[in-house]
């Protein structure tokens, strides 16, 4: 699939109108001080973007980002803007076509930015270790609606566990699937191109970062796709798909479930821009100044990142409580009498959407 991939964004689309549909390209949700990024870019490198929306967290400045899969360079320049003259930005694509827009106006960009910190390399996603990039290099890895278009996203997982460093963070933008997709709908290289067919299953998503020792993946945002072109429609049946930003942590100290033992944390409310809350994932909206329990895993995720600085940590490891409340599977025994019943009343399914809270998700 890879030959067909390239044949579509290199040959048979020429801008963003000819796509198919909205899967991959949609910047509703993108934060109002982000939009201004785009203003500096150039129109030819805009028009031949086809990612969802800008793909990009919280305390860039400094940092050294990897994208994969960066196409015609547009998140490539509007992250370069934000890691500033000390970060770089390496983006790396297949195709000839949307590398050659990049380098096209490498110079332009430098002299609206006042310095050149980008880098372009041809590669493909599957064979990351080919490039000569090094181990533990890069702050944070990028990726804008790509995964799905990988013909061996096991290796593509791994690639990015290797890469980063201990406690980067791997933050991207996909489209995933209700169900797993039948083959003759993969082969279909119109729904591949379209960031459709190619989609993984929501839940072997999950399995296939924990092979890659991502062992707590935080969902941040989903919204549900249409598929408004009738004849595609119609070739797609019931599948549904979900177009949804994760972050994955690198850390040796996860664990496979979110235990408890009774840390919380306190984020200071100094990352620009989040003044009043620091959105970690869907489940963890962290307002400023008020003590927050969190699991291990989620203190441990902000402990050895580049937001540590922003929060003060409560607790340590001395003492475990279990499973942390209302997150993850509960005790799978019974209990008699009152017992059995306060285990019923915790081993509820987790709320969607934690957005308001003083700290009942882990």
């Amino acid at each position: 699939m890879q030959d067909v991939v390239q044949d579509y964004y290199g040959k048979q689309l020429q801008s963003t109108a000819d796509l198919k549909t909205s899967a991959c390209c949609d910047i509703s949700n993108m934060p109002s001080w982000l939009k201004p990024l785009l203003a500096n870019i150039h129109d030819d490198v805009l028009s031949r973007y086809y990612g969802c929306g800008l793909v990009c967290p919280a305390l860039l400045e400094g940092c050294r980002i990897l994208d994969l899969g960066s196409g015609s360079g547009r998140d490539v320049y509007a992250l370069a803007q934000l890691v500033g003259s000390t970060g770089h930005v390496v983006g790396i694509d297949m195709t000839d076509e949307q590398l050659a827009i990049a380098r096209e106006h490498q110079e332009y960009h430098a002299n609206k930015f006042g310095y050149d910190n980008v880098t372009f390399i041809k590669g493909y996603l599957e064979t990351l270790d080919e490039l000569n990039l090094a181990d533990n290099s890069f702050d944070i890895i990028v990726s804008n609606c790509v995964i799905n278009l990988s013909t061996d996203k096991a290796a593509v997982m791994a690639s990015v566990q290797r890469l980063l460093k201990p406690g980067g963070e791997f933050y991207f933008s996909d489209v995933y699937a209700d169900r797993r997709i039948p083959q003759h709908l993969i082969n279909d290289p119109v729904l591949y191109g379209e960031c459709l067919s190619g989609a993984l299953y929501w839940k072997d998503f999950e399995r296939l970062a924990r092979d890659a020792q991502f062992l707590d993946p935080r969902l941040v945002e989903d919204r549900p796709l249409e598929i408004t072109d009738p004849t595609l429609s119609a070739k797609l049946g019931n599948i549904q798909f979900f177009s949804a930003t994760y972050r994955l942590f690198k850390s040796a100290e996860l664990e496979d479930a979110c235990e408890d033992y009774g840390q919380a944390v306190i984020y200071k409310g100094t990352i620009e821009q989040l003044p009043q809350r620091f959105d970690l994932d869907k489940h963890h909206s962290i307002e400023t100044g008020r003590v927050f329990p969190v699991c291990a895993n989620t203190y441990q995720m902000i402990k050895e990142s580049r937001f540590a600085p922003h929060f003060e940590f409560i607790g340590d490891k001395s003492q475990h409580f279990g499973i942390f409340k209302n997150c993850g599977e509960p005790i799978p025994f019974g209990q008699q009498g009152a017992g059995q019943q306060t285990n019923q009343q915790t081993s509820i399914t987790p709320i969607v959407n934690e957005s308001s809270n003083a700290g009942g998700c882990c």
